[in-house]
């Protein structure tokens, strides 16, 4: 078991050791195609647009790893969005209310996903993808389809639009989330048992593991997060509609993935999701850069996750074809 343990952190660095690679080529291609790509105004402005995908893709590597899926965090940020503004502007809360207000609705949304899975024992991917529609239904009814939750106290929007002490305002937040996770998922019993999990449910269960309880938690931390990410959203934006994080569940799965977290459960990391957020990010930005098309990106980002997971399949098959090949060089080539 001891040695099985080392094997498989040796294939999730040797994947990260990868993606670090294609991270470093990326950076390099567009700082030399791309006008003003290197720069550190424009490396603040990838972080600034970069933190709200990077919260839900740490949230969803807790998801992913026992073996579930979330479809629903970005409708659940623009609802969260919707009622964020809903709350500070018609209801007249204190900011800081309305803000606390909306991280326990995202629970409670996240809650109601987790009910619905571990409770009637229905599909995580039907599920969330039944309350992705729900979610983003019930904000464009708040709204209408067009009112938009504008002129937001200037004391909020440097959260999302101001620097503290030279950096991002919304990176110290990012960075904390990202180490509570980190050590959550690496550092404490609890946050191991996701990978049991996802390995082997049942298995689990005769261990001891409370499998049920364990899986509620990581969809309402899924939900926790999406509101976290939609105050955040609103404050950069300086705006809040119901429209707010079209897309951004499946950027955050591509980074997580990318990342090197099985889809299947049962092994990934967080340092893994972080490289794949900032792989993702990087090639999106510098894309602008060099003056491609948005949907140019989405091909690219294909072409990436492929690039990523068969670097790493690749330098397992080599490492198991070494053995062989040293014990009966035959066996690898049939011309001796």
């Amino acid at each position: 078991m001891t040695s099985l343990r080392r094997t498989g952190a040796l294939l999730v660095v040797r994947h990260e050791t990868v993606l670090l690679l294609i991270l470093v080529a990326e950076w390099c291609f567009f700082n030399v195609a791309g006008h003003h790509f290197g720069t550190l105004d424009n490396t603040f402005d990838i972080i600034r647009h970069t933190v709200e995908i990077g919260l839900l893709a740490l949230a969803m590597t807790a998801v992913i790893l026992t073996g579930g899926i979330d479809l629903s965090v970005g409708s659940l940020l623009g609802l969260c969005a919707v009622g964020f503004g809903v709350l500070w502007r018609d209801a007249h809360l204190p900011i800081w209310v309305a803000a606390i207000l909306t991280l326990v609705g995202g629970a409670l949304a996240g809650a109601f996903n987790a009910a619905l899975i571990t409770w009637l024992r229905l599909p995580p991917l039907i599920v969330t993808l039944a309350t992705f529609s729900l979610f983003r239904g019930l904000a464009e009814a708040i709204t209408h389809g067009v009112d938009t939750f504008t002129h937001f106290p200037p004391a909020f929007l440097q959260l999302g639009q101001e620097r503290w002490f030279g950096w991002p305002a919304q990176l110290p937040i990012f960075l904390l989330f990202a180490a509570a996770i980190w050590l959550l998922v690496h550092h404490t019993t609890f946050g191991r048992s996701f990978r049991a999990i996802g390995f082997a449910p049942e298995g689990a269960r005769y261990a001891g593991i409370p499998v049920e309880r364990r899986l509620a938690m990581v969809y309402v931390l899924a939900g926790f997060t999406a509101a976290l990410a939609s105050i955040l959203y609103t404050a950069r934006l300086g705006q809040a509609k119901a429209d707010a994080g079209t897309g951004y569940e499946l950027f955050a799965i591509t980074a997580v993935v990318l990342g090197g977290t099985s889809i299947f459960g049962g092994s990934g990391s967080v340092p893994g999701t972080l490289l794949g957020v900032a792989a993702i990010a990087v090639l999106n930005n510098g894309l602008v850069h060099i003056r491609q098309p948005r949907e140019v990106a989405g091909m690219f980002t294909g072409m990436l996750l492929l690039a990523a997971l068969s670097g790493s399949v690749l330098v397992k098959k080599l490492a198991t074809l070494r053995p062989r090949w040293q014990s009966d060089p035959q066996a690898c080539n049939p011309t001796l």
